[in-house]
């Protein structure tokens, strides 16, 4: 397949294999069948995490965050927003750090909402607090270019 990008699906954990041409076509996963781009915001655990940001072929924006901060509930419907704009470019999920504490350590959360654009299995820059859609978008577009 030329042109292959790898894309973990968030919800069964299964890595696929998507011709790039097709991204714009919403490819689904081989395994479960949901939606691998789209521009809705994924959510991830701990297993789901590890294999997206290791192995996913596009930039992932993941956004870390908990059910019980106020900036965190009040950005989630600028993070989706920003997921439509940035859609299929990039990939846009969340993790909550509440279920998943042992990640938030290792991606060294200070505080939260805290968003980490990875690509290519590394961290290209980081973000904190929460913000609108437009900036989230500013953001991960400035980096992408400087990374």
């Amino acid at each position: 397949m030329a042109d292959a990008i790898k894309l973990c699906c968030t919800t069964c954990g299964q890595m696929n294999r998507i011709a790039a041409e097709r991204l714009q076509a919403g490819p689904k996963c081989g395994a479960c069948g949901e939606p691998l781009v789209g521009g809705r915001v994924l959510e991830l655990d701990a297993l789901t995490h590890d294999k997206a940001v290791r192995g996913d072929g596009l930039p992932l924006l993941v956004d870390y965050w908990a059910p019980w901060c106020g900036p965190c509930r009040m950005m989630a419907p600028e993070f989706a927003k920003a997921a439509k704009a940035l859609s299929p470019a990039v990939r846009l999920a969340k993790l909550n750090t509440e279920d998943q504490p042992e990640i938030a350590a290792r991606a060294r959360i200070q505080g939260i909402p805290a968003l980490i654009l990875y690509r290519n299995g590394r961290e290209l820059a980081r973000l904190a607090g929460a913000r609108p859609a437009r900036d989230i978008e500013a953001f991960t577009r400035e980096a992408l270019r400087a990374g």
